[in-house]
């Protein structure tokens, strides 16, 4: 390792251009070494690119899309690709006439590695998951580097008011989700902010509190300090209501013991030591009064209300941290991923299975009769870079942690006026980072775009300040060679990215604004209840094209493609559904419920050979998956061997492996065999499971109690249970689908009323 050496810092920031050149003079050559380094670091600083950056953690939380034909994130990562690079642009030109060093730091070697390996990968392992892992890793290094040749203590403020103000108002967003039900930004459970699942938006606004508590504890002017503990709190606030105990035991390690230990150990650099009495009660106040106020206003959304998790932000917060357990059902489905990502590590410990490549390449790993296909992260960031990156991935967590600690260390060390006037910032930035790491357990926030910012804005205040203090060497900061013409060639490279970045935006937003519109027709049309009939066919054409048209776009778009064909098989439109599902195997090939869809496809068509083909492929992956058992037996049921289709599906029923199709199909040869408690068990376990076709279910357990066992009670019961989960105004139109004899019993003597005659108009009158 280099020999350490402390060289002064910079002290204040140059606007950019070139500095003015001092007159020569004659010294030691380790003086002229160290005057050099010391212009190349105080030469970078610029307050612009860190606006476009305060900026960027700012609009990234803030901003979300008003509607479904966009996913929350596509937008957020636009906003950080767009800010990095223009952030570059700008760097780059105001650096047009420079000569002297810019900054370097070993840490912006760890992205960059990790770019490299995806790139590799993309050579032997899916090319597409490969190429969006090294453009993000890009995004993050370009980052990493530009905030440490640019983060001065004069402008850190800026940046940290950015990622504050940024967490407030997603978190005003995620508090009117939370009481009124705000509805503008559409996503999963509430309240998720503009990041369309809880958990996301949790994991980046955890992390930002240092920030937040940083700027109150700097704060000298009461309105300041009321402004900034009220927002503080109101984030806070927004944290308990996501019930996210990841981010919950964050945010209570943060509160409870980190940022008090920050608070004491960097007294003496901050103006709250200096605070009068009436600034220390009015922030301790407002902070409080905030927090405890606004925690013990009741939601107004319903579905919060049903979750049984609290109604309250104070109440869900404590309620979901005392539920944390091992024998938690979300812990269950994560412990089940991570035992199949760690069987990956095992087997492919050197090289891992490529970039991105975890979900694609899982199905090969799973435990028997495990199905994990419609997860596409492993919701553990360590696990999925050790599995994807192998060995590189091995070397950037260890140089990580190993940084990180001495980072800490050297903070915790820090003598003298300077070391003491960076503890505060580096103290802030690890905090983050420990809050980062802690959600990344059981989370995947480095792939969100705002969280994965803030991950490399971090990195870089840590390294700006490795330079400031002059530890400089081969593991820390040193210099890096300019010249002019570096900086015109990295400006035009920078304009041809963005030209880049510009045309696969247009792509990726096109695509999915058609893959999206066309689930939603499909969607609509499944709702109406009656999908085949003709009136449906100018939007069905429509669909169809519209997904024809984003799969051309983009034939790896998997998250919701397979929906459009799952509608269609339900509708009986095997042809269009099976080259749609064919279509997501041509690039996530090993997903064993995907082909046992195509299977079924080819099945319905009259292809048995092709259908066994699938089934035989399914079944080397996954013998005893859901998906593969209910595809055995529906495959032997239209081959004419129903004894044997029922032998396999008891047995499945009696493992507790089923999906909705072998429950569904186990209902039908019980029934034609006799079996009917297995039929009804069968029945009992689709409605429970799928809950969204209970009326259905109840339907049809009505038709076997009045037509087969003869039992007009039970029968009268199960069609009762039908009508009352229908709409009052909807319920005559379920009338026909139940024997006329149970109508009377049912509040319906007349059958059905008939249908009130249009009115006449004018037109109608002539």
């Amino acid at each position: 390792m280099a020999r350490k050496k402390r060289i002064r810092g910079d002290t204040a920031p140059v606007t950019g251009g070139a500095p003015a050149r001092a007159a020569p003079e004659r010294a030691a050559p380790e003086r002229v070494a160290a005057g050099r380094v010391q212009a190349a670091w105080n030469g970078a600083g610029s307050g612009r690119v860190v606006a476009i950056l305060a900026l960027m953690m700012f609009l990234a939380p803030a901003l979300g899309v008003p509607n479904e034909e966009m996913l929350q994130d596509t937008l957020k990562s636009i906003v950080v690709s767009f800010a990095a690079l223009g952030a570059a642009l700008v760097f780059f030109w105001q650096q047009r006439e420079r000569r002297e060093p810019l900054r370097w730091h070993a840490i912006v070697w760890l992205p960059l590695l990790l770019m490299a390996y995806a790139l590799g990968s993309m050579a032997w392992s899916h090319a597409y998951l490969g190429g969006v892992e090294a453009v993000r890793w890009f995004i993050f290094a370009l980052l990493l580097w530009l905030g440490a040749n640019t983060l001065s203590r004069n402008n850190l403020s800026m940046l940290a008011w950015g990622i504050h103000a940024g967490a407030v108002v997603a978190s005003l967003w995620a508090a009117l989700q939370f009481w009124v039900g705000f509805g503008f930004f559409p996503q999963g459970p509430h309240p998720a902010s503009t990041f369309v699942n809880r958990n996301f938006f949790a994991e980046f606004a955890v992390c930002t509190l240092p920030f937040s508590a940083l700027l109150l504890a700097r704060a000298r002017q009461s309105a300041q300090v009321a402004l900034l503990a009220v927002t503080t709190g109101l984030v806070i606030v927004a944290v308990l209501m996501t019930g996210t105990r990841s981010a919950l035991i964050a945010l209570w390690l943060q509160v409870l013991v980190v940022l008090p230990f920050i608070a004491w150990f960097c007294r003496r650099q901050l103006a709250f030591a200096q605070w009068g009495r009436r600034h220390r009660v009015l922030a301790a106040g407002v902070l409080i009064g905030t927090v405890v106020g606004l925690g013990l206003i009741p939601t107004g959304d319903p579905k919060i209300t049903e979750e049984g998790r609290g109604v309250t932000a104070l109440e869900r917060g404590f309620k979901r941290t005392g539920s944390i357990s091992p024998n938690d059902a979300s812990l269950g489905v994560r412990m089940v991923m991570w035992k199949a990502t760690l069987g990956v590590i095992r087997a492919r410990p050197l090289t891992g299975v490529g970039a991105g490549a975890w979900e694609s390449e899982i199905p090969l790993y799973q435990a028997e009769g495990a199905q994990l296909e419609t997860d596409y992260y492993v919701h553990n960031e360590i696990l999925q870079l050790l599995a994807e990156y192998g060995l590189a991935g091995w070397m950037f967590l260890l140089a990580l942690a190993g940084y990180l600690l001495r980072s800490a260390w050297r903070t915790l060390k820090a003598e003298g006026a300077e070391p003491q006037g960076e503890a505060p910032w580096r103290a802030v930035f690890l905090c983050s980072l420990l809050a980062l790491m802690i959600v990344s357990n059981v989370g995947f926030p480095w792939r969100m775009a705002a969280t994965g910012a803030l991950f490399a804005l971090c990195l870089a205040g840590l390294a700006a300040s490795d330079a400031r203090l002059g530890l400089r060497g081969r593991w820390s900061a040193t210099t890096l060679a300019w010249r002019p013409a570096f900086s015109l060639t990295l400006a035009t490279l920078t304009v041809s990215c963005i030209a880049l970045a510009a045309y696969i935006t247009q792509q990726a937003v096109d695509s999915e604004q058609k893959i999206v519109r066309a689930t939603k027709i499909a969607l609509s049309i499944s709702a109406s209840g009656d999908p085949n009939n003709p009136k449906w066919r100018p939007a069905k054409l429509q669909m169809l094209g519209l997904i024809r048209e984003g799969i051309a776009l983009n034939p790896h778009y998997r998250k919701i493609t397979p929906m459009v064909a799952d509608e269609l098989a339900r509708w009986g439109d095997w042809k269009n559904a099976t080259w749609i599902w064919e279509s997501v195997l041509m690039s996530r090939p090993h997903v064993v419920a995907i082909m046992a869809n195509v299977a079924r496809g080819h099945a319905s068509m009259g292809d048995t050979e092709k259908a066994l083909e699938y089934l035989e492929r399914a079944r080397k992956i996954q013998p005893r998956a859901p998906a593969v058992r209910s595809l055995e037996v529906i495959l032997l049921s239209r081959s004419g061997q129903e004894a044997r289709a029922l032998e396999l599906a008891r047995a499945a029923i009696g493992d507790n492996i089923y999906d909705y199709d072998l429950a569904n199909a186990t209902f039908w040869l019980a029934a034609r065999a006799g079996d009917y408690a297995l039929a009804h068990k069968a029945m009992q376990l689709r409605i429970v499971g799928w809950p969204e076709g209970r009326v259905q279910g109840y339907l049809q357990l009505g038709d076997l109690y009045a037509k087969q066992v003869k039992d007009p009670q039970k029968a009268f019961n199960f069609y009762q249970q039908a009508i009352l989960l229908v709409p009052p105004g909807q319920r005559p139109e379920l009338l026909p689908r139940i024997p006329p004899e149970y109508w009377a019993k049912l509040g319906y003597p007349q059958g059905a009323p008939a249908a009130p005659a249009p009115p006449q108009t004018s037109a109608s009158k002539g």
